[in-house]
């Protein structure tokens, strides 16, 4: 056994008293430890370098005539302006990953972040130690200064060699998307619009690429994500995007070429995220808030629904990123439920024994549901017949023409 020197054991005795030391590996504790050492040897070795200059100094005060340490002074008021500035920053930064508008307002206070999109934008590009989805949030925002840093944000990238998917690898690797979908579309648009202007001919307007953007986007879930049975072939991807163009046609090869592209290397989603709801919800054909009865307790509580991909998904509230739960539309029929103390409430039933569903136990594991029906109160009469008619559209419906439908349309018009 080696013995360790007084400096290491002490060393070694201050991160035991770390909390968090005792959580690593023992190949994680061991770099630590050498980091820490080094750090002290730096310092040692600074400290030597300081007592030099200061004796140079004062040798260079007596024949200069003026008074020995003022450069050493002048120095070490530099060192504390330096150290300020970094401190200013690392707090910048951290205030950032829990409020991205006070983090960047902290920033520019401290003068270490200029006040135009331009600057903030870069600050975002760059992406140092700041959380990607925090730099999502902040890009959806729907404020003046957010819009005009989006459009300075995407400007940056150079767009004008990359084939789409390229591009789209690029842009999405930057961020993660925010989970709601007017944000998303914002941004989605804004990338439509830059890497059109950039790429050239190809495309003849803005809603082509953002068609082709999402096309592709869906295509990366329908291929990678194994919820997904009936996967996409690379002729049912061609078909999907036919007349996207301004009515007519993108070349085949470019669409295949994207397809085998994402077949072959998926998405990476920043933050290893491994379940992004966030596209399945971009344009969905219904949702808001309704009143949900629970299945083993029968209390009623508030719930966010979305109707989208022939599937109702519900949350907890808007802004969560993952559902609670989610029943897909098969063989389901909705009606209206008469009951004495709930008016306004809808049934979906199965003619099977169980609806087919899936939700989150309290562990957040995704379990299988186990509900003979689902009962859902509206507030008014008016939202719950417009709730079952969204319902009863969805049930049976093609997830990827319905999710396309709308963009193609505009698309597809001739200018």
């Amino acid at each position: 056994m080696v013995a360790r020197s007084t400096r290491e054991s002490y060393l070694l005795e201050q991160l035991e008293a770390d909390k968090r030391f005792h959580s690593l590996s023992d190949e994680q504790k061991r770099a630590v430890i050498e980091v820490r050492r080094k750090k002290e040897l730096v310092q040692r070795e600074l400290s030597v370098i300081d007592q030099e200059l200061a004796r140079i100094d004062q040798e260079l005060a007596q024949f200069e005539g003026r008074h020995p340490g003022a450069a050493a002074a002048a120095s070490a008021e530099h060192n504390r302006n330096d150290n300020t500035k970094t401190l200013d920053d690392v707090q910048g930064r951290q205030r950032f990953n829990v409020d991205p508008k006070k983090g960047i307002e902290l920033l520019i206070a401290a003068g270490l972040l200029n006040d135009t999109p331009e600057d903030i934008a870069s600050f975002l590009y760059k992406g140092e130690r700041l959380h990607k989805t925090k730099i999502g949030e902040y890009l959806g925002e729907h404020k003046e200064l957010n819009l005009m840093v989006l459009t300075k944000f995407v400007e940056l990238f150079e767009f004008e060699k990359m084939d789409i998917v390229t591009a789209l690898r690029n842009f999405l690797g930057k961020f993660r998307l925010p989970g709601e979908a007017q944000k998303i579309d914002r941004m989605m648009e804004e990338f439509a619009t830059v890497y059109c202007k950039a790429t050239g001919s190809v495309y003849s307007k803005s809603d082509t690429c953002y068609v082709l953007a999402f096309s592709i986007i869906m295509l990366n879930t329908s291929l990678h994500n194994p919820s997904v049975k009936d996967k996409l072939s690379a002729d049912q991807f061609v078909k999907m995007n036919n007349g996207i163009n301004d009515g007519g046609d993108l070349p085949a090869q470019l669409l295949i070429d994207a397809y085998h592209s994402i077949k072959n290397t998926p998405f990476e989603i920043p933050e290893d995220d491994t379940q992004d709801f966030t596209i399945t919800f971009y344009n969905p054909d219904k949702r808001g808030y309704l009143v949900k009865e629970g299945g083993k307790h029968k209390s009623w509580k508030k719930r966010y629904f979305v109707l989208t991909d022939n599937c109702l998904y519900y949350f907890v509230k808007e802004s969560d990123s993952e559902p609670k739960g989610i029943v897909p539309l098969e063989n389901l029929k909705v009606e209206e439920c008469k009951l004495k103390d709930r008016k306004f409430t809808l049934e979906i039933r199965s003619d099977e024994k169980f609806i087919k569903s899936a939700k989150t136990d309290s562990g957040g594991k995704m379990v299988s549901g186990n509900h003979e029906y689902y009962r859902i109160q509206a507030s008014n009469h008016e939202e719950m017949m417009a709730w079952m008619e969204s319902i009863r559209k969805s049930i049976s419906k093609d997830p990827f023409y319905a999710q396309m439908q709308a963009r193609k349309k505009n698309a597809m018009c001739k200018q």
